[in-house]
């Protein structure tokens, strides 16, 4: 069977980056891009914070750019699941991918760029909306809403943390949090508070989001109460978590409690020689798509030195 010199698993900014890194160095990568093609940035409808787009761009049209960058230098790109792994535990020793179609792959090195999966509230209007006004980073697409009124949903630091952020460029903003206090720690909690124009509803829900093809307002629900309101919004943000796609990795890859790789010091390193993970997979303080493309970058250049390591 053929043994692969790099295998990137994940199609995101990081999964690109790494691939057009590693093939520029005759690595011949091969990726395989997951169930999402090209990550989260596939449902971010305008990218305006990545470096080199003067005018911006939409996050799909990014994502294909990305890959055919990528495929210019070598690297191939196939369109299906990694299922299941081996990854050996010694320097030098092969490791193995299975895809969800039965193939498996040998790889002396392999990158993760897997990402993370931002938790959704689940309502149907709510998941209509993703793209038209309904977002899961307010970092990414608060710019769009500057001088209008937004909501933001969740009780925790980035929750706290990201309504600070949209408070400094928008008009109003409705925090809702589903309890009667917050998970934030107390000085995120003094910064909400302490914020003018940041309306806090507690024992709060969202009860529809309302808006044909966009955001035009939102229906919550005091869940002590049962009483209804609607409000007028133009944005609604998603502030609840994300889930790290590491599922596969379970028992083999050292990871944090939320289920994040570790990675050693600045490096991408794992655990295991010639495995490393680069992009949101590792990164749950960022989660900016320059900052996958940077890791991605790293975990090619990390795998270029170990392979020279075991092949001198």
């Amino acid at each position: 069977m053929e043994v692969l010199k790099t295998l990137i698993i994940g199609s995101g900014p990081a999964g690109y980056t790494a691939a057009i890194y590693a093939a520029r160095a005759d690595l011949k990568p091969v990726l395989y891009t997951g169930m999402e093609p090209g990550g989260q940035l596939t449902t971010t409808t305008e990218v305006d914070n990545f470096p080199g787009y003067p005018e911006g761009v939409d996050g799909p049209t990014m994502m294909v750019q990305l890959q055919q960058q990528a495929e210019r230098f070598g690297t191939e790109v196939r369109i299906e699941m990694i299922e299941r792994v081996e990854l050996a535990t010694s320097t030098g020793g092969i490791h193995k991918a299975f895809t969800a179609g039965g193939t498996e792959i040998h790889a002396q090195t392999i990158i993760i760029s897997t990402g993370a999966t931002a938790k959704y509230l689940g309502l149907p209007s709510e998941q209509r909306l993703r793209g038209g006004g309904v977002s899961a980073c307010a970092v990414c697409d608060g710019f769009f809403y500057k001088g209008q009124d937004v909501a933001i949903v969740g009780g925790g630091d980035t929750a706290a943390e990201e309504a600070t952020y949209l408070a400094k460029i928008c008009s109003k903003v409705t925090m809702l949090v589903r309890k009667d206090k917050m998970r934030a720690s107390k000085a995120m909690q003094h910064r909400v508070t302490n914020t003018s124009n940041i309306d806090l509803r507690y024992n709060t829900e969202i009860d529809e989001v309302l808006g044909n093809q966009v955001v035009e307002g939102l229906r919550m629900k005091n869940n002590q109460t049962q009483e209804t309101e609607e409000i007028a919004i133009t944005g609604l943000f998603i502030a609840i978590g994300h889930k790290p796609n590491t599922e596969i990795f379970k028992g083999q890859l050292d990871m944090d409690e939320a289920g994040y790789l570790i990675t050693q010091g600045k490096t991408t390193k794992t655990n295991l020689p010639g495995v490393f993970a680069s992009g949101d997979v590792q990164d749950k303080e960022y989660r900016q798509a320059v900052t996958a493309a940077g890791t991605g970058c790293m975990a090619a250049l990390d795998a270029e030195r170990y392979l020279q390591e075991i092949e001198s």
